[in-house]
């Protein structure tokens, strides 16, 4: 059973995050705006400014706060109900990786190429928890620890690698400064 302090754990945290993606984008928007070149900056901000809408659904939400705030976390209804909820929520996200995977009748997956407005919004979604610590090099050690569990067609790993090395150079010649 939901509580309110529960639930209020959780908006705080869906807040934060929803926040830090924004200033992820912002920030990108400011500081790279070579990254935007040929593409709608306008369009892929209205992408952003729906980011992970669906975790307020019923699909997704008592599911994301029971497991990540509540007090039976390890049992087999919670982690069911948790399993069900993320995969709505890749389903409904494409700036999940997983939503671009296709499996094929032989078993093996396939990544399909994403759309750059979703590479931007999945890169912006990882570097959230980089705001949310204060420490926006972090992303870099996540996604180095990572990337080997993350399959990306091949573009779309060269798209986000080229991103990925951008940033890395702009936050070094601005000594991680958020503005």
């Amino acid at each position: 059973m939901i509580d309110d302090e529960m639930r209020d754990h959780y908006n705080l945290y869906l807040d934060e995050h929803i926040n830090g993606v924004h200033n992820a984008f912002n920030w990108l928007y400011k500081n790279l705006s070579e990254i935007f070149s040929g593409y709608d900056a306008d369009y892929i901000g209205s992408v952003i400014a729906k980011h992970d809408q669906s975790k307020y659904d019923d699909e997704e939400y008592f599911a994301y706060c029971e497991y990540f705030y509540g007090n039976n976390k390890d049992t087999k209804q919670t982690l069911e109900d948790f399993d069900y909820a993320w995969l709505h929520h890749q389903h409904n996200n494409p700036h999940h990786w997983q939503h671009w995977l296709l499996k094929e009748d032989d078993g093996y997956y396939k990544a399909l190429e994403m759309p750059y407005e979703y590479v931007i919004e999945m890169i912006c979604d990882w570097w959230s928890f980089s705001w949310k610590k204060n420490d926006l090099f972090e992303i870099f050690n996540w996604f180095d620890n990572n990337t080997e569990k993350i399959l990306l067609h091949e573009n779309t790993q060269k798209i986000v690698e080229d991103i990925m090395s951008k940033l890395r150079t702009k936050l070094e010649e601005t000594n991680g400064n958020e503005e």
